[in-house]
């Protein structure tokens, strides 16, 4: 073979089939994890495209990619999308001092300053610990 008649092509080749190994236990990962995850599948169908993965893995990473390669996109949208809100939500909470012992603590201080009497104080304080 020309490559290995030249060190350097010879260490390219190499490289590249290294790549190309990583690239394909990186899809067949992609496609294992998209197997288990898949919602619309039964529990048979998940069983079944995992036993062709595993038995036939060219094959069935191929045809798991053609078949269904639309539902691992929309499948991955969808992670993205509840990550988004949840980040989100979490960033709404940290930013606007929702924790009970801050509006405890705020509620206290307005009725120090006399903004509010007792009474309401006692059911803002009611509905905060509820």
């Amino acid at each position: 073979m020309l490559a290995y008649d030249y060190p350097l092509l010879g260490a390219l080749w190499t490289m590249f089939v290294f790549f190309l190994w990583i690239v394909w236990f990186f899809v067949l990962f992609r496609v294992i994890a998209d197997i288990f995850r898949s919602h619309d599948l039964s529990g048979w169908g998940k069983a079944a495209w995992l036993i062709f993965v595993i038995v036939l893995p060219f094959l069935g990473v191929f045809a798991y990619v053609v078949a269904r390669g639309s539902a691992m996109s929309r499948h991955e949208v969808e992670a993205a999308e509840a990550r988004r809100q949840a980040f989100d939500s979490y960033v709404r909470d940290a930013a606007g001092g929702g924790g009970s012992a801050d509006q405890l603590a705020k509620l206290a201080d307005l009725r120090e300053r006399g903004v509010i009497d007792e009474t309401e104080f006692a059911r803002e304080k009611a509905k905060i610990l509820a």
